[in-house]
């Protein structure tokens, strides 16, 4: 069996986002051997993974320091932080691997993501990234640098970049190779690093690739049997934090697709996890599960989390 599976912050690192190096790694430890988990019981892994926080942390540092060292653009942020958090990562599983004498290794692919320069996202940015800023520092920053700003709920603003559609990915071939050599492989990191291609010719651009649909696009790529979304949640509800709450096993595509047409998960949210299982599913993909990290084995083999199926799956 193979699975793409997509870590969510959760996995990475502590809920507030401000983990240290030392709490990363406590946090990647603990995840390691639920991924190790299933590696032991011969499934393949590809292992994408969000970088929200650590891409944030990268922003704010270059803010502090850039009268003294000049800031990098958005891309190579994300390449940053893809192998920052890939390093910490495969350290961790590689640790649990070896503790368990398996001869599967884990490394990780910093990974470029073909996005189309004529996205409609470019002219509507909507990602927010980086800290948040009083109005008039906001105006400042946007002043000097021509960065896009917009309020959010707490009434502070953030920057606001491009979040384009995944088109396919730079390192297919290579991607694919290790996987058949048997060994994991963390790729596709933060949704990778969005480039654009012009006359064979590739460019980064400021932009954010969704994490999710990614990961759905790299499953696809991959022919995976399974897409597996670890997240804070056992499983995907309807009324969320409401009191006629109700936790849902299993969907269908069409089933999902009107649930999202309802709102009934936010984009903020379950809104983008369920899209890309929309995604995987409806393109070929057998199943899609959203789940929590503890539930990783269960998910995969047994009852556990939200599994999508396309219309016709047997139950």
């Amino acid at each position: 069996m193979r699975a793409v599976v997509a870590l969510g912050g959760n996995a990475l690192s502590p809920a507030d986002g401000t983990g240290t190096v030392a709490e990363m790694r406590a946090a990647l430890t603990a995840t390691s051997e639920r991924l190790a988990d299933l590696v032991e019981r011969g499934v393949e892994l590809v292992i994408s993974h969000g970088n929200g926080p650590q891409v944030g942390r990268i922003l704010l540092q270059q803010e502090y320091a850039a009268e003294h060292v000049p800031p990098m653009p958005m891309d190579v942020c994300g390449a940053e932080s893809q192998g920052q958090v890939g390093y910490l990562l495969v350290q961790a599983l590689d640790s649990a691997l070896r503790r368990r004498r398996l001869a599967t290794r884990a490394l990780c692919l910093v990974t470029q993501v073909v996005v189309d320069g004529r996205d409609p996202a470019f002219r509507r940015p909507t990602k927010p990234v980086g800290p948040s800023y009083p109005r008039p520092e906001a105006q400042r920053i946007a002043h000097e640098t021509g960065h896009v700003f917009t309020i959010q709920p707490d009434k502070r603003w953030r920057r606001v970049v491009a979040s384009p559609k995944p088109v396919r990915f730079v390192e297919e071939v290579p991607l694919l190779q290790v996987i058949e050599a048997g060994h994991v492989v963390v790729a596709a990191g933060g949704g990778g690093v969005p480039v654009v291609e012009h006359r064979r010719e590739l460019r980064g651009v400021e932009a954010v690739v969704d994490k999710d649909l990614t990961a759905a696009r790299l499953a696809s790529l991959v022919h995976a049997d399974v897409l597996l979304i670890l997240t804070a949640v056992e499983r995907v509800e309807v009324g969320f934090g409401t009191p006629k709450a109700r936790a849902l096993s299993r969907l269908t595509v069409t089933e999902a697709r009107d649930l999202l047409a309802a709102g009934e998960f936010p984009a903020g949210s379950m809104g983008p996890k369920v899209e890309a299982c929309v995604e995987f599913v409806s393109t070929g993909g057998p199943r899609a599960v959203i789940a929590g990290l503890a539930d990783a084995v269960d998910a995969v083999f047994g009852d556990a989390g939200t599994t999508i199926v396309g219309d016709g799956a047997d139950g």
